[in-house]
């Protein structure tokens, strides 16, 4: 179990790193552990300013995943139209959003029993 954790830790670190490559912003971790029933352990959230910023975030995120831990997203949606992209890491999933988008679909609001930590950018 604990390498499973230490694995996950690395994986954040990496998706942070990505994100804040290319000054991805409000970025925001959920813990879902406590929570029952969920699909994954974290959900990582952040948004980009148009739909290139939100495909260079994604990009970023996979290439930072892949280099230092060797591992691709086991899938991705939305980059049709680049204002809601999910990348599926199995026990992370990232939400990529465009800001309106986000603040429309509030997933921070809808899982509120989860633990929340914001991180600090140095955009």
């Amino acid at each position: 179990m604990q390498k499973k954790q230490a694995g996950t830790d690395q994986l954040i670190t990496q998706i942070i790193r990505g994100i804040e490559d290319v000054k991805g912003k409000d970025v925001e971790i959920l813990d879902l552990r406590e929570i029952e029933n969920t699909v994954c352990d974290y959900f990582i959230i952040c948004n980009g300013t148009s739909n290139t910023q939100v495909n260079a975030i994604v990009n970023s995120i996979q290439k930072s995943v892949s280099k230092a831990l060797k591992e691709k997203p086991w899938h991705v949606e939305g980059s049709d139209n680049s204002e809601w992209i999910l990348m599926d890491y199995v026990h992370v999933v990232v939400h990529v959003f465009q800001k309106h988008i986000r603040e429309f679909y509030d997933i921070e609001g809808l899982w509120g029993d989860a633990k929340s930590v914001k991180i600090e950018t140095t955009n």
